[in-house]
């Protein structure tokens, strides 16, 4: 007898563990039908529950209890019952509902994607792209922040901070220690520390890679590039630290490591978190174990001008002057 549960999200069904959210039954789907998720972060404990990009509207509630949910739920938060119906890209309710929420979370974010770091790689900008609208309807001044250093290598934007939990939730749960959370209430809440106090400990690091907009910053790759000009390597080396594996992303231009991140999956999730000296003391070639290029997915922007083409084009293959023009720039595409 089967201990699986089987669920129906936008007329897909998926067999699933008890206990498994609509949103990871949607990512065993995978595609178009897995709903955004801002705060939700399945390495942390708890997380969820604070953004709403992952609403979906539940059709059915389940084979024993067949009536709908009133309202929409939290993807995130909502655990599967076996018979459910899931509507997530298949209901209207749902699209209109998700782009008012992205309308909220840019109602305080500032203009910044020409300058932010973040920009190429953000969360927020391909959440805006996909499900926001053209134009604000926001008229009244946004709320801002002064920039803070938490530490010497990270330095806090609050003023992009959506306040989703995620750095939060990880200078909780991987490190010894937390000395920042969110102070204040409503329109006035931010993340920040008490009395500034830095933070200091081997993995804080990783709130830089868990921020899913540019509020949280590497101080050392600062305004250095953008991220589609880079080429991203994977790499690894012994570390000693007993809780990192080594295994990372370098980001080059030309010969230099510009930053180096840990690796991340197709849902932009760390796999593993990395320690702070491989994340900023480790930026020499002869330090790490290269592996290959990253692969990067052709909806991303990182992907321009990386090319990975096996075979010419037909009219190439004909012609010996565009032969070694093609192979010409493919050599310079590397360099760079």
């Amino acid at each position: 007898m089967s201990d699986k549960i089987k669920v129906t999200i936008d007329g897909i069904p998926v067999e699933v563990d008890p206990g498994t959210s609509i949103l990871n039954a949607a990512r065993q789907i995978g595609g178009d039908i897995v709903p955004p998720a801002m705060c939700y972060y399945s390495k942390l404990k708890d997380s969820g529950g604070k953004c709403r990009t992952c609403l979906v509207k539940v059709s059915k509630g389940s084979e024993k209890d067949p009536r709908p949910m009133p309202k929409l739920v939290a993807s995130c938060r909502t655990t599967v019952m076996d018979g459910m119906e899931v509507q997530n890209i298949t209901s209207p309710e749902v699209i209109e509902a998700r782009k008012g929420i992205v309308e909220m979370l840019l109602i305080n974010h500032p203009l910044d994607c020409p300058i932010c770091d973040q920009a190429g790689e953000c969360d927020l900008q391909n959440l805006g792209f996909d499900h926001g609208a053209a134009k604000t309807r926001y008229e009244f001044d946004r709320r801002t922040f002064h920039k803070i250093d938490i530490g010497d290598k990270i330095q806090l934007h609050m003023t992009r901070c959506i306040l989703c939990y995620r750095c939060v939730f990880t200078a909780d749960q991987i490190t010894d220690h937390r000395i920042h959370g969110i102070l204040n209430r409503g329109d006035h809440s931010e993340i920040s520390t008490y009395i500034k106090a830095a933070v200091d400990n081997d993995f804080s690091g990783n709130v830089i890679d868990v921020c899913p907009v540019g509020a949280l910053t590497d101080k050392t790759f600062r305004f250095k590039n953008r991220v589609w000009f880079t080429k991203p390597v994977e790499a690894h080396r012994d570390c000693n630290h007993p809780k990192c594996n080594g295994k990372v992303t370098l980001w080059y231009k030309g010969e230099d490591v510009l930053r180096v991140t840990a690796r991340k999956d197709v849902y932009g999730e760390v796999e593993e978190f990395i320690c702070n000296e491989c994340r900023f003391d480790r930026k020499k070639t002869s330090d790490w174990v290269i592996e290959g290029p990253r692969k990067v997915s052709n909806h991303s922007v990182i992907s321009s001008n990386h090319y990975e083409m096996l075979h010419p084009l037909p009219v190439v293959k004909t012609n010996p002057v565009l032969i070694e023009a093609n192979k010409e720039q493919f050599e310079r595409e590397t360099r760079l």
